[in-house]
């Protein structure tokens, strides 16, 4: 196999606007099949890919032998079950974020993945992105002194549209499982450490899912702080501060969309170094490093292990009384 045979289960919005196109755009990997029970929805697919099959059932696809890989780009509460379905269909997987709406969850995909040899994994792209790969190189360097705080925002507003999954709580919505996976998965990366302890969460809820949340941890060497929310103005931003200086991300979740990639370094002594990342893909670099880790033996830098170690965080601060 010289490159990789994709199939979608789902004909989302970002699954047309983001991921197939960055499916086509990728070296070695072909946009092939799309389940949809949703002929217009199907039809806006085959504009951007004319020789793709369309499928009307999502278990037809599964069955299709010409596939290789599955995106399943589906309501959260569904990506367990289809996760499971598509790996021992003999598909590799990558499930859009949060791949699982709790930790327990993860482990049955962990033991398919080890007794199938399939590659498993959710959409985390950030950790794709040369922005983040290069704050890990600075933050490992030592250059910013002792890392003390750590203190990350993600934010946006989709109040007035009441039809997005993200607004529904039983299709598994709310902020935290949205974005909060970015927030608190970033730190991890970065800094290669695990939470000691959750010291505080404060939710706001909205017809049962979470649409502003705080939360506070305290990590072996350093302080953190989340701030993640669906009902403020677009916001993101994350810094990490040391007592010799500090870097901020000033588009960390959405370049390209929200605004250019750039870290900037300050120290101390007032200089200053900017890093810039224009027209990256990080949804590209993520289908890359799949395909890669499938037909080139490479190592995936994200395992199920540390979305896992993501999500439990999340179910901490969902699960949060304070004290």
């Amino acid at each position: 196999m010289d490159y990789l045979r994709w199939g979608v289960l789902g004909a989302s919005k970002f699954a047309l606007e983001q991921l197939t196109p960055a499916i086509q755009l990728a070296r070695n990997n072909s946009f092939k099949a799309l389940a949809s029970s949703s002929k217009v929805k199907a039809a806006a697919f085959a504009q951007l890919e004319p020789e793709i099959e369309v499928f009307g059932d999502y278990n037809e696809l599964l069955a299709d032998g010409t596939i290789d890989a599955v995106y399943i780009p589906l309501p959260n509460t569904m990506h367990v079950d289809w996760t499971i379905r598509a790996i021992k269909s003999g598909k590799h997987v990558l499930c859009e974020k949060p791949i699982a709406m709790k930790a327990g969850e993860i482990n049955e995909l962990i033991n398919l993945r080890n007794d199938t040899g399939l590659l498993v994994a959710e959409a985390y792209m950030i950790v794709h992105h040369p922005q983040w790969q290069k704050a890990k190189e600075i933050v490992e360097s030592g250059v910013l002194g002792e890392l003390t705080q750590v203190d990350s925002v993600f934010s946006y507003n989709n109040k007035a549209d009441l039809e997005n999954i993200r607004n529904n709580s039983e299709m598994g919505g709310g902020g935290l499982p949205d974005i909060g996976v970015y927030t608190l998965g970033s730190v991890r990366f970065v800094t290669g450490q695990e939470p000691l302890a959750l010291k505080y969460a404060d939710i706001k809820y909205e017809n049962g899912v979470d649409v502003w949340a705080l939360a506070a941890f305290d990590f072996p060497k350093f302080k953190f702080t989340s701030i993640t929310s669906m009902r403020m103005a677009p916001r993101q931003e994350v810094t990490f501060h040391g007592t010799d200086g500090f870097i901020k991300l000033t588009a960390p979740f959405n370049p390209l969309v929200y605004d250019q990639a750039k870290i900037i370094q300050r120290m101390n002594d007032g200089t200053e170094k900017v890093f810039i990342y224009p027209g990256v893909s990080h949804y590209v670099n993520q289908i890359e490093a799949f395909s890669d880790t499938v037909l080139k033996n490479k190592t995936y830098p994200c395992s199920l292990e540390f979305s896992q170690g993501t999500q439990a965080m999340i179910d901490s601060i969902l699960d949060f009384v304070p004290g």
